[in-house]
Parts: C-alpha cells; structure tokens; sequence
C-alpha cells in the first residue's frame, strides 16, 4: 500500500505537467478564489494562481530537495562511519566529531546557515539555485550523524567475520575490502537510512518554507503553500489541508517502505 502511494505521488508529480500545463506562477486577479471546476480542479489561490499546477511545481521542489539532501547525507555518514569502524586510529576522533554534531541544535543551526549564506549563492548563482543549493547542503550537512553511528557499528562487526579475514589474507587491500565486501553486506542498512532521510529532509525543507527560511516566494513549495494557506484557513481549508496532506502522506508512505526494508 505504502508503495503504490507513493508511485502515485511521484507520478503526480513528474508527470503530471506533461498533462496540466497551467503555469503554477501565472497571475489572474479575475480568478481569486475560485472552488473547484472544470477551468482548475483544485481551485486558485488569492493571487488567482492554479492550486493543482502549484501542488504539482511545490512537489518537484520537495521531492527534489529531500532526494538530493538524504544523497548527500547518505555519502557523508556512509564515509565516516566505514572510516571510523575499519581504521581503529581514526575511530576516537570521527565519533567525537559526530558527537558534536549530534549536540548542536539542528533548527537554529539551520535558520542561521540560510540567513548567513542565502543573499552570497544568490548573488553568485541565482536566487532559486542558490536557495536550492543551500537548503540541501544545509539539510545533508546535519543529518549525516544517525546513519555513521549505525554504519560504524555495522562494520565493527563484520570486520572480524571469516570471509572478511579471508579475503585480507589473500592480499586484498582496505579499499577493496570496502568495495567489494563491506558495502555490499550494510547496503540493506543504507537503504533504509536514506528513506528515513528522505522524508525527513522534506519534513526540515517543508519546516523552512513554511519559517519564511526557505525558497524565494515566487517558487511554490508545499511549506510555502502551506504557509500561505494558514492566512486564510477558516475561509478556504483545502489551501492548508492539500499541501499538507500531501507532504504528510510522501512521509508515511516512505516511512512505512523503510520498515518494509528493515532486514529481520
């Protein structure tokens, strides 16, 4: 059931502008808050912008925010935690590294990341990239320290295991040993830590918009329609229960495909 949610979601989302090719920033004040109808199934917003096209644009955004953040975040606890379990020497340091990370206050760290950084990348690359760019890089950037605690545990005890010490002793390097033994064997672990990450970075970017932190105003996310839509929700309660519907059906649906995977 998770599954087939989510395959619905994402094609929604992909394909869905393929189909519907109202522009989500297109402006008609003649059409303000109009109900449901044949011209825009889900409405318009105060702005007379289509709901259905800017659900579709705002879940583009998330989705890709929250695959490129847990990437990130996947490469970097993956890194520390097969270095801190194999190389003993560089154990104490790396844990005492993720140790510190997991003592920082994740929700400040992040506003004061976006509000230092956020006005040079937009300078330097754009306001919608540089927002991307620093959104994820600052989602990946604090919530690599679950996945390299478990990646350090998972490969602490498999470097005593017979084929382990059989391939060393038959001359195979550290880093073949990573490659070709170690991750193929904690891959199922990764798998599931991504997922959580997954719709755990779309949770912190949905948190972000929704702060006023996130993209610029005239790039829908479904934490800026969900803000928008707080203004007017005794009036118009589809505005605030569509994007957040959707956001906390993507969460449920990976997070019930992550236990799915969890290996017994």
């Amino acid at each position: 059931m998770a599954k087939r949610v989510l395959v619905l979601i994402l094609a929604l989302m992909l394909l869905g502008p393929l189909l519907w090719r109202i522009d989500p920033g297109l402006l008609d004040m003649r059409a303000r808050n109009l109900g449901p109808g044949l011209g825009h199934p889900l409405g318009t917003d105060q702005l007379g912008r289509d709901m259905l096209a800017r659900l579709m644009a705002g879940g583009r955004v998330s989705l890709a925010v929250g695959f490129c953040a847990s990437v990130l975040a996947v490469v970097l606890g993956t890194g520390v935690g097969v270095a801190a379990g194999w190389f003993r020497r560089l154990d104490g340091a790396l844990m005492r590294l993720v140790d510190l990370f997991l003592a920082l206050p994740l929700l400040p760290l992040l506003l004061l990341g976006v509000m230092l950084f956020r006005e040079p990348l937009a300078r330097a690359i754009g306001p919608a990239a540089g927002a991307f760019v620093l959104i994820v890089g600052a989602i990946g950037l604090t919530s690599w320290m679950q996945l390299a605690r478990v990646v350090r545990a998972e490969v602490m005890a498999l470097r005593g295991r017979e084929f382990i010490v059989a391939a060393r002793m038959v001359g195979n390097g550290s880093g073949r040993l990573i490659v070709r033994h170690l991750l193929p064997n904690i891959a199922p672990q990764i798998g599931v830590a991504a997922s959580l990450g997954f719709a755990s970075a779309i949770m912190t970017e949905s948190a972000l918009s929704f702060l006023g932190f996130g993209f610029p105003p005239d790039l829908p996310t479904w934490g800026r329609m969900l803000a928008e839509g707080v203004e007017q929700m005794q009036l118009y309660p589809a505005r605030v229960l569509l994007p957040g519907g959707l956001i906390l059906l993507t969460v449920l649906a990976v997070n019930a495909l992550a236990q799915v995977k969890v290996p017994r």
